[in-house]
């Protein structure tokens, strides 16, 4: 749940007026898990909902991250950032381990 809360993060941010079935198509998730994590955001304080009022479709709505959204999704950037690396060093270990292990055998 965290990686799909920080890439609707990031995504609101980028595009606001992005709609529940966009960002799913987007996020490559389903409309239902988008709707999900939308109401977990809202109700955390993280994002805010307010929708045109001269827009004849009263569905149309914008989602913008609350300061405390824009706080959160740096804390878990920092977070994926930090996995992402130890994962890339763990990684490069084994490739080199592999490397070893084939000139070993040539």
């Amino acid at each position: 749940m965290q990686q799909t809360e920080l890439d609707l993060l990031r995504t609101l941010e980028k595009s606001p007026h992005a709609s529940q079935r966009e960002l799913a198509r987007e996020l490559n998730v389903s409309l239902g898990a988008v709707n999900y994590c939308m109401q977990a955001l809202i109700e955390k304080g993280w994002v805010k909902v307010g929708n045109f009022k001269a827009s004849p479709n009263k569905w149309k709505y914008v989602y913008l991250l609350t300061p405390k959204g824009v706080k959160e999704r740096a804390k878990l950037t920092r977070a994926f950032l930090a996995r992402k690396l130890e994962e890339y060093e763990k990684l490069e270990s084994e490739i080199e381990l592999l490397r070893r292990e084939l000139e070993g055998e040539g």
